[in-house]
This record gives C-alpha cells, sequence and structure tokens, in this order.
C-alpha cells in the first residue's frame, strides 16, 4: 500500500494557515490534532513557496508549551539544546532525538503499563528516575567529544567531560562503558517484563 502524500498547508503574509485538501482556514492548534491523529502535512510559504514545516511546528511546540499544565520540555533539556547549536557536536543531536523518541513512542504502552503494575498506578518518580538516567547517559556521550569539540571561547569543562579528559581524549573505553550501560539498562527492562508475565 503506498504512503499518502502528506496535505498542503500553504501559510500567506497575514499569518493565516490554508489546508489545501480541505480548502479550509486552519489554525496551530488544528496542525496540532493533525499531528496527534498521525497525518502528515507539509507548510509552503504561499508567496515564495520556501518550505516552512518545521518552524510551524517549532511554533506549535512553543504554543503547546505555554499551555498551563501541558509542558514536555525541561528547562535544563532546553538549555542544553540551545548550547548544542553551533557546536560540533550539532549533527548528532536531531538522529539522537529521532531514536530516542523512536524508541519511546514503541515501548510507550508496554512501558505504561509496566511502571504502573510495578508502582501502584503512579509511576512519575520511576519515569523521572529514568529520564535523569537517560540524560546522564546523553551527556557522557557527549562528553566523549568535548575535548574535540571545545573552541578558545566555549564553556568551561563540566563534571560529565572529566571521564573522556581522564581517558586523554580517546572515547574507545567511553563508547564500550556506554554500551555496557544500555545492555545493563536492557536487562533491567527484560526482568520487569518477565515479572509482569508471571
Amino acid at each position: 500500500m503506498a504512503k499518502e502524500e502528506p496535505v498542503t498547508i500553504k501559510k500567506y503574509a497575514n499569518r493565516r494557515l490554508y489546508n489545501t485538501g480541505t480548502s479550509t482556514y486552519v489554525t496551530l492548534e488544528d496542525l496540532a490534532s493533525m499531528v496527534k491523529a498521525g497525518e502528515d502535512f507539509v507548510v509552503f510559504d504561499a508567496k515564495t513557496g520556501e518550505d516552512i514545516t518545521r518552524s510551524v511546528l517549532a511554533q506549535i511546540i512553543f504554543e503547546q508549551e505555554n499551555k498551563e499544565g501541558q509542558n514536555l520540555l525541561p528547562i535544563n533539556f532546553l538549555r542544553q539544546l540551545i548550547r548544542f547549536y553551533g557546536d560540533s557536536m550539532q549533527m548528532l543531536v536531531p538522529r539522537y532525538l529521532e531514536v530516542s523518541l523512536e524508541s519511546l513512542t514503541r515501548e510507550q504502552e508496554k512501558f505504561r503499563q509496566q511502571m504502573a503494575q510495578a508502582f501502584g498506578g503512579t509511576p512519575f518518580g520511576a519515569l523521572e528516575e529514568q529520564a535523569r538516567r537517560n540524560m546522564e547517559m546523553f551527556e557522557r556521550a557527549f562528553a566523549m567529544f568535548a575535548p574535540f569539540g571545545r573552541r578558545g571561547g566555549g564553556p568551561a569543562s563540566t563534571e560529565a567531560d572529566k571521564p573522556a579528559q581522564a581517558a586523554g581524549g580517546n572515547g574507545g573505553d567511553e563508547i564500550d562503558d556506554l554500551k555496557r550501560q544500555m545492555e545493563e539498562m536492557q536487562k533491567r527492562l527484560d526482568r520487569l517484563s518477565q515479572k509482569d508475565r508471571s
């Protein structure tokens, strides 16, 4: 079965968005609903023809983040993300985030059930702990490359940089360490799955 072509949305100078599939004007909220429903779309500037999908999606996230109780992006995450702009590691960040979110999406229902059973329906503490571990692993992964990416005006080295510096800039041991940690995390998840089945 062929994949459907994404719906074309045109953005006009007056900031109005026009859905060419339904021949109606739409709002950012409508586009957010389309994303949640799994509908794909691309947004073009009506005057220049430029693809502005990325900036419109970012605008949707901004709108969602401004709603009371809707925040998904922690402040420390946003700061860390800003630090990666213009950094030599910038090109690795999008793929890392894509893979992480794809994995979370695949596992979310199973994860919800496991956490609800393991923690009596209040999985938030466990989720925060898992997120903290993921962030630490993320920081360690990028710290491996820090000796090569630092420029004269860059920020001072952090605690996360020390393992890579202690290894003399050789990231091989750090990669092995990360692999071991990921395998250990997978074993823990497998053990949780086995407990649920028994």
